[in-house]
């Protein structure tokens, strides 16, 4: 490794390619080629907004309490990260100082995922907010500050992303990415989990690397104690439109409880799966992947059990055996996308059918009973 590293180093010195030393494409000099799309990469969203106007209509809707929106919005305009976003030069001298082209690439691969994750919410809650602009002001004012938020972070990343010779073109990123259809709940049951889980990815890095001070490897980690309140801030936020919309989060609607736990088998599964792929990457700030995931998902499970109807038993022994299955089987669909035999078609059928099996067991496992039963002794409750 260390003779890999020398010689990528040399090369980068005297002109060489970064990109091409590292197997990315580029679209031009500079700018590398966004990922390829596929069901664990970060996804565009789009919804029904004219089905958000009419759900948070104070016209249609006048019993709608907006008094949590109101406490909401107080918290967003204190724009409490205005200045914390500042980097200095300890940025490109921490990233000129990860020399091995290896974890130079599993680096970039995770600043890229991060910022198309990041830039994904600030183009969703942008049209948000001026889609809702007349029919609720107040949750649009919102949106476009969590837009704002949105912005400062995917600006943040791929500026560190630059640091390692290539960088997004986040422009092309808007005009070009596939966008997938979400209907307004799904919206919500998704985007709740996305900020909350954010939230303990951040804070649990931020907290490790505090007290292992010798894996602070590069000056991005020393930020995320405030960036992951932002997250926090969004997921109060949600949980305030999941409240607005009882049926959603309701004790007694079955449908809620299937959709609660479909969502949030949807988020632990792909952070568990994309997070196995890229070890390399934990094992550099010093965490164990396995664990540092399993931390994650049963906190982010917890504080989901406050509002949702229904979590998964992530706490069960069972479930992170059946979650290190699917690394396996996911591994083997991987190499088997990879292979140019003419039986590589063949051969996934039952490696699909054997994924699919896991997942479908892991959802059928007995859910936790959980969410706010009654929201009228409730409502001066924080989440």
């Amino acid at each position: 490794k260390n003779v890999s590293a020398a010689r990528f180093v040399t090369k980068c010195a005297a002109g060489g390619n970064v990109a091409e030393e590292l197997g990315f494409k580029e679209m031009r000099k500079g700018i590398k080629e966004a990922s390829e799309e596929s069901l664990l990469t970060p996804r565009f969203y789009t919804t029904d907004f004219d089905e958000m106007e009419q759900m948070f209509s104070q016209e249609i809707q006048p019993n709608l309490d907006m008094a949590e929106f109101d406490a909401c919005l107080l918290e967003f305009q204190e724009d409490y990260n205005q200045k914390h976003f500042v980097r200095n030069n300890d940025f490109k001298t921490a990233a000129a100082g990860i020399e091995d082209p290896s974890l130079r690439r599993i680096f970039i691969e995770f600043l890229e995922r991060s910022c198309t994750a990041e830039f994904s919410g600030f183009l969703l809650y942008k049209e948000l907010g001026r889609r809702l602009k007349k029919s609720s002001p107040v949750v649009a004012e919102i949106f476009t500050l969590m837009s704002r938020d949105e912005a400062r972070h995917a600006g943040f990343l791929n500026k560190a992303m630059s640091d390692f010779g290539l960088a997004l073109d986040l422009g092309f990123l808007t005009k070009n990415r596939n966008y997938t259809f979400f209907k307004p709940k799904f919206i919500f049951y998704a985007t709740y989990l996305s900020e909350k889980i954010g939230y303990w990815r951040y804070i649990s890095i931020y907290r490790h690397l505090q007290s292992n001070p010798e894996f602070q490897c590069y000056p991005i980690f020393q930020y995320f104690e405030n960036w992951c309140q932002d997250e926090s801030r969004h997921g109060d936020f949600f949980t305030a439109l999941l409240k607005s919309q009882p049926e959603l989060v309701s004790n007694n609607d079955l449908e809620a409880k299937l959709w609660s736990r479909f969502f949030c088998l949807s988020v632990y599964v792909t952070m568990y799966l994309n997070d196995h792929q890229r070890d390399e990457f934990y094992s550099a700030i010093g965490l164990d992947t396995t664990q540092f995931n399993m931390h994650v998902i049963v906190e982010t499970n917890r504080t989901t059990a406050r509002i949702f109807p229904n979590t998964l038993d992530v706490e069960n022994p069972k479930f992170k055996e059946i979650l290190d299955e699917l690394v396996i089987v996911n591994g083997d669909l991987i190499a088997l996308g990879k292979s140019d035999s003419p039986m590589a078609g063949l051969q996934k059928i039952p490696v699909v059918t054997k994924f699919a099996t896991l997942l479908l067991q892991l959802f059928l496992m007995k859910p936790v009973e959980s969410g706010t039963v009654d929201f009228e002794e409730q409502k001066a409750l924080v989440f």
